[in-house]
C-alpha cells in the first residue's frame, strides 16, 4: 500500500508544496504570499450562452457541483434534508450552482429509490426550492446565482425499486463491468428504448425550464448511461461503433431540448477519461481487474489510451468541440466513475465500505484531475471549464484552485462533498479568511458509506445536524458491527 501523509499534518503551504513535488503531484501551488489571495475567485466572469445568446455576469469563480442525496420523497420531490442542502448551497456564496442535484429523468433511471426525479408530479416542488435557494443567495450576497439542474439516467447503476437490487439498463455488453454488476445481453437497451429515454430527457428539460432553471446539465460522466454510450464501440446500429453514432444519444437529447425549450441553456458534466475497473486486492489495496497493453487494446474507456490505465484526450476534445458546435459552452470536467475507479474519480484518504484502499497517494489523484482539465482547456480554449475532484486538497483547496484560475487552466473551481461539511468555504476564501479547520472535509467517506447501507447521504462526522440524525446513529451502529 502506498504510504502518504495526511493533508492536515502540513504546517504551511510551503511544506505542502515541497511534499507534492516530492511525490510527483504536479499541482499549481502558489507561494505563501498568494496563498490567501481571493482575487482569482473574486474576478467576475461574463458568460454568454451559445444557445440562447443571453449574457450573464457571474460575480465569482466558485461552483457547487451536483450530488445525489438519497433523501428525496418517493415521487422524486425534495425532502426537508434536500431543502437544507440546497439552501446551504445558496449560503456558500458561489455564483454558479452547477446542477444542484443529480435528477433522474424517469423512475427506471434512478440510482436509488430516493433519488430526485423531475416529472410532472415533482417539478413544481423542485422549482419552488430553486426559487427559495436563489432568493436566499440574493438576500445574502446581492447578486443572482446561475442555477442549473443535472439530468441523468443511471443506466447500469439503476435501482428504481429496491436500493439492494440492481435493475441495470446498459448501452452495450462490457466484459468487466457486466461481470462486476451481474449484467448480460438482456440488460442492453434496444434502439427503441434508447429513443424513449431521449424523449424523457427532453420532457425533463422542459419541466426544468418551466421551473425556472437557467440551464440543464446533461450528465455524460461516471459510468452513467450518457457516459457509457460514448464508449459503445462494440454496440451495433445507430447508437454504437463510430464516434458519430456513439454521440447520437447526446446529440438527439440536445437537439430536442433546443427545439422544445429554446430559452434554456445546456451544459455537460463530462468524464474526460476513464480506466479499467479496479478491485480490492489481497491486501485490501485497489488494483486493475486485468492488465492490458496496447496490443490488447482496452476499448471500453472513453478517453482511454488502450492500456486500461492511461488517457488519450483526442475523443474527449472532439466531444467538447461537438458540444460547442451545438451551442454548449460550459463543461464540468471529471474523470472515471465512483463505482469502479473511485480513487480516480474522487481521491480520498479512506476507503468506502464496499471499496478498496487507495493504490496511490490521493494527491496524485487530485493532480490527475487538475491536469485533465488544464489539458482540455488548452485543447478547447473557447469552452468554459469547471474543475472538480479537488476536495482532497482540503485546507489548500482555495490556494491551489486560485492558482489554477490564475493560470487559465480552468474558469471555475467546483466543489461537491466539501459543501456538505463546509459550504462557507467559498465565502471565507473570498473574504481572505483562514479556513475553519474543524469543518474541512477529510474524505472519511461516510457520505458514501451511508447510502451504501441504504441510508441518506450527509457529512455524519462533521455536520452537527447529521451527527444526531437517525441515519447517523444507524451508521454508527453499522460501523461498530464491522
Amino acid at each position: 500500500m502506498a504510504e502518504f501523509r495526511k493533508i492536515a499534518s502540513f504546517h504551511d503551504i510551503d511544506e505542502f508544496r515541497a511534499y507534492a513535488r516530492g511525490i510527483g503531484a504536479d499541482l499549481p501551488v502558489p507561494d505563501a504570499a498568494n496563498a490567501l489571495d481571493p482575487a482569482p475567485f473574486k474576478t467576475p466572469f461574463e458568460y454568454t450562452s451559445g444557445i440562447t445568446g443571453k449574457t450573464t455576469v457571474l460575480t465569482n469563480r466558485w461552483a457547487i457541483l451536483p450530488m445525489e442525496g438519497w433523501d428525496c420523497l418517493p415521487n422524486g420531490a425534495p425532502s426537508a434534508t434536500a431543502r437544507r442542502r440546497w439552501l446551504r448551497f445558496a449560503e456558500s456564496g458561489a455564483s454558479l450552482i452547477f446542477g444542484c442535484e443529480a435528477a433522474a429523468v424517469m423512475k427506471e433511471g434512478k440510482a436509488n429509490t430516493r433519488q430526485m426525479t423531475i416529472t410532472r408530479e415533482s417539478a413544481e416542488a423542485i422549482g419552488a426550492l430553486r426559487e427559495e435557494m436563489t432568493a436566499r443567495h440574493v438576500s445574502l450576497y446581492g447578486d443572482r446565482p446561475m442555477v442549473g439542474l443535472q439530468l441523468t439516467h443511471s443506466g447500469r447503476f439503476s435501482k428504481p425499486n429496491d436500493d439492494a437490487r440492481l435493475e441495470s439498463r446498459t448501452a452495450y455488453e462490457h466484459p468487466y463491468l457486466d461481470l462486476k454488476f451481474h449484467c448480460t445481453a438482456k440488460n442492453v437497451l434496444s434502439d427503441g428504448e434508447v429513443e424513449a429515454i431521449v424523449e424523457k430527457f427532453r420532457e425533463a428539460a422542459c419541466l426544468a425550464y418551466d421551473a425556472g432553471f437557467d440551464f440543464v446539465d446533461i450528465k455524460c460522466a461516471h459510468g452513467y448511461l450518457g457516459h457509457e454510450f460514448l464508449s459503445a464501440r462494440s454496440r451495433p446500429g445507430k447508437y454504437g461503433g463510430s464516434f458519430e453514432n456513439r454521440t447520437r444519444f447526446f446529440r438527439e437529447i440536445v437537439e430536442g431540448i433546443k427545439k422544445d425549450a429554446p430559452g434554456l441553456d445546456i451544459a455537460v458534466r463530462l468524464s474526460l477519461g476513464d480506466m479499467i475497473p479496479f478491485v480490492k486486492g489481497p491486501d485490501g489495496v485497489g488494483e486493475p481487474v486485468a492488465r492490458c497493453g496496447r496490443e490488447n487494446s482496452y476499448l471500453y474507456a472513453f478517453g482511454g489510451d488502450g492500456t486500461g490505465i492511461g488517457f488519450d484526450f483526442t475523443e474527449p476534445a472532439a466531444f467538447v468541440k461537438l458540444a460547442y458546435s451545438l451551442g454548449i459552452r460550459m463543461i464540468c470536467a471529471t474523470l472515471g466513475s465512483p463505482y469502479y475507479v473511485p480513487h480516480i474519480q474522487r481521491p480520498a484518504a479512506y476507503a468506502v465500505s464496499d471499496g478498496y484502499r487507495p493504490p496511490e497517494d490521493p494527491l496524485l489523484g487530485a493532480a490527475r484531475q487538475i491536469r485533465a482539465v488544464q489539458t482540455m482547456k488548452s485543447l478547447c480554449p473557447e469552452s468554459v471549464f469547471v474543475a472538480s475532484g479537488m476536495t482532497y486538497l482540503q485546507e489548500f483547496l482555495p490556494a491551489v484552485g486560485g492558482e489554477l484560475l490564475r493560470g487559465g487552466g480552468a474558469d471555475f473551481v467546483g466543489i461537491g462533498r466539501m459543501t456538505l461539511s463546509y459550504p462557507e468555504i467559498c465565502a471565507d476564501s473570498m473574504a481572505g479568511k483562514p479556513l475553519n479547520r474543524q469543518k474541512i472535509c477529510r474524505t472519511f467517506g461516510d457520505c458514501t458509506n451511508a447510502p451504501r447501507a441504504g441510508l441518506i447521504s450527509g457529512c455524519f462526522p462533521l455536520d452537527p445536524f447529521y451527527k444526531v440524525h437517525r441515519d447517523g446513529l444507524k451508521l454508527k451502529e453499522i460501523k461498530k458491527r464491522g
